[in-house]
């Protein structure tokens, strides 16, 4: 069963061809023997089997059921699951013990997904890796040398290498996109307001950047698969107030043949700049496979990317300087979150002046510019196509070797951190691998609340690159 999508899984299990139990059982046995190589699951689900036989049970009483019954799936520690500790990858923070489910795995579990373990981030969730002090470090399946991304970097490991169907993830920086592409399957991140998310214990607030950059998404090894996770969890919860689940407006309208801008130099920023010529080539060929299937393709440079990706910057580390992370971190025995922290600020001290409450509210005034310049210039690419980093997977620790090492990768980083402060939807996309390598990844964006022309696209993608995984 480790082939099989979610899709596959679940009808399989509905129509009586396997049950919930052998799903669940496979996934475990699977798990079992490839784990240990790569560490990609740090926690297993002492209730999943029990939760596979009442997913069963619901099908012999002939009970309604949700279109990923009885599908095993594992979720990130940074999220809250009643009865678990929402440790973050920070082994201080065990036992913070959540009381209840945040909304996007409620989302998922209600849709009939058994939830079979948990997988490895990096500490506080800060890294584009999953490696921490305490549960140590997750290889990528594809060159155990390089990163498998992060934060959902364990999440990605998993899925590439069919361990489970589906997996959760979350991105605030890239946390969805980025490992999926560098692991070699799928990942979409929906535009904020889709799935609503609550990162807070009850009774305290959200920092405002959470609330406008988060979102929880899902890596998958097919698109068909991300389209099923999406209509999981896309869900009214009144624990966010600003969510709006779009579903009951379906395919929004765009012209047909729709246009893509496909985009490499986003300009030249203190957060942006100019990728490798392997990365910029991978971006191109995915344009013509894109061109070739009737899409038109314009290559174009857009400097409100680059204005945004630096924006990401400014408005979170300022957060976090204001609401004592660093000083958090510091405390919290993660030494590897400690030294990013650390080189994030000697870097952006020597690039940024420093920022008070005055320039502050005006960075985020200015953000709400730029995403006005965006959505006006998608009005005629309805698409962007985007590397998704400016470099293929770094080698373990590169983004704490130096400050140097540290301010180029933010800066090949750039399709990461401006999406979110465009609150748009894009989806990571593994492409161009290989034998012994990483794969090289491309990002496809699309405007407000329009996944499924993503989704499209992606179908046109994966039909030329896919199949995505790792080989068993």
């Amino acid at each position: 069963m480790g082939e099989w999508s979610a899709a596959r899984t679940a009808s399989a299990i509905t129509s009586g061809e396997i049950s919930a139990v052998e799903a669940t059982e496979a996934a475990l046995s699977r798990i079992d023997t490839t784990n240990p190589s790569l560490n990609a699951v740090i926690e297993i689900a002492d209730s999943a089997i029990e939760t596979a036989r009442e997913a069963d049970a619901r099908l012999r009483r002939g009970d309604d059921v949700g279109p990923l019954h009885g599908v095993p799936i594992l979720v990130k520690p940074n999220t809250d699951l009643a009865g678990h500790s929402t440790h973050d990858g920070v082994e201080a923070f065990l036992g913070a013990t959540a009381e209840e489910t945040a909304p996007g795995l409620s989302g998922l579990t209600d849709a009939g997904c058994v939830i079979v373990g948990r997988t490895n981030v990096p500490s506080f969730s800060l890294r584009w890796c999953a490696e921490n002090e305490h549960w140590g470090r997750t290889l990528n399946p594809w060159d155990p040398q390089v990163t498998p991304g992060g934060s959902s970097g364990g999440s990605a490991a998993a899925v590439a290498s069919r361990m489970v169907p589906l997996a959760h993830g979350n991105d605030l920086g890239g946390s969805v996109r980025y490992p999926a592409a560098v692991c070699g399957i799928v990942g979409l991140r929906p535009t904020v307001g889709r799935v609503p998310i609550w990162h807070g214990t009850p009774g305290y607030g959200v920092p405002l950047g959470l609330t406008q950059f988060a979102v929880e998404g899902a890596l998958a090894r097919s698109t068909e698969d991300l389209r099923l996770a999406l209509s999981a969890m896309e869900r009214f919860d009144p624990r966010d107030p600003i969510a709006a689940p779009q579903s009951h407006l379906g395919r929004p309208p765009h012209s047909a043949p729709t246009r893509v801008a496909l985009v490499v130099d986003p300009g030249t920023t203190p957060f942006s700049g100019p990728g490798i010529a392997e990365t910029d080539e991978a971006v191109r060929e995915v344009g013509r496979t894109l061109a070739d299937a009737g899409y038109l393709v314009d290559e174009v440079t857009l400097p409100s990317l680059g204005e945004a990706a630096t924006l990401w910057f400014e408005l979170m580390f300022t957060e976090f300087r204001a609401s004592g992370v660093p000083a958090v971190i510091e405390g919290s025995g993660a030494i590897g979150a400690a030294e990013s922290m650390r080189l994030w600020t000697e870097i952006y001290d020597s690039v940024m002046p420093p920022m008070d409450l005055t320039s502050f509210v005006a960075a985020w005034a200015r953000r709400h510019v730029v995403r006005r310049r965006v959505a006006e210039f998608m009005e005629r690419y309805p698409l962007l196509l985007l590397p998704n980093s400016g470099e293929p997977a770094f080698a373990h620790g590169d983004d704490i070797r130096s400050a140097d090492r540290a301010h180029q990768l933010l800066k090949h980083q750039w399709p990461n951190m401006a999406i979110p402060v465009l609150g748009l939807p894009a989806a990571g996309v593994g492409t161009h691998i290989s034998a012994g390598s990483a794969p090289i990844g491309v990002q496809v964006v699309g405007r407000s609340f329009a996944e499924e022309s993503i989704l499209d696209a992606m179908d046109v993608i994966e039909q030329q690159f896919g199949p995505f995984g790792v080989k068993p």
